[in-house]
């Protein structure tokens, strides 16, 4: 009986951090910071701000900065810059942490242009 809940107890804990590492997560930053950034089109705060989903690998995103007297910055950034080692391992027992073995770079910096007078 002790063993059988050992077991589980195992079981519960590898599945707990497997799906905790299915989770990627990057700092975007811009100089100057304080800008508005928008992520797949809705407004989710300032710079700097961390970004963090649970997509499968990759998986885009769109990003569009804003900053009064520079140019707005439109980019995308996937889901497939860096490998994920827990998806991996896990991968190897099941097929369906493969969905998240790729993660994001920790970090991205845009450099905001200042709007040109004409």
């Amino acid at each position: 009986m002790k063993l059988r809940f050992l077991k589980t107890k195992a079981c519960l804990l590898g599945s707990i951090i497997l799906f905790a590492s299915c989770a990627s997560s990057t700092m975007i930053t811009t100089v100057p910071g304080d800008a508005k950034i928008y992520i797949n089109g809705e407004y989710v705060g300032q710079t700097p701000y961390k970004h963090k989903d649970s997509k499968i690998v990759g998986s885009s995103n769109t990003v569009r900065i804003e900053k009064e007297g520079y140019e707005t910055y439109n980019d995308t950034f996937s889901k497939d810059e860096k490998v994920a080692v827990g998806p991996l391992i896990g991968g190897i027992f099941l097929l369906v942490p493969f969905l998240w073995i790729m993660k994001y770079e920790k970090g991205r910096i845009y450099d905001l242009r200042p709007v040109e007078n004409k």
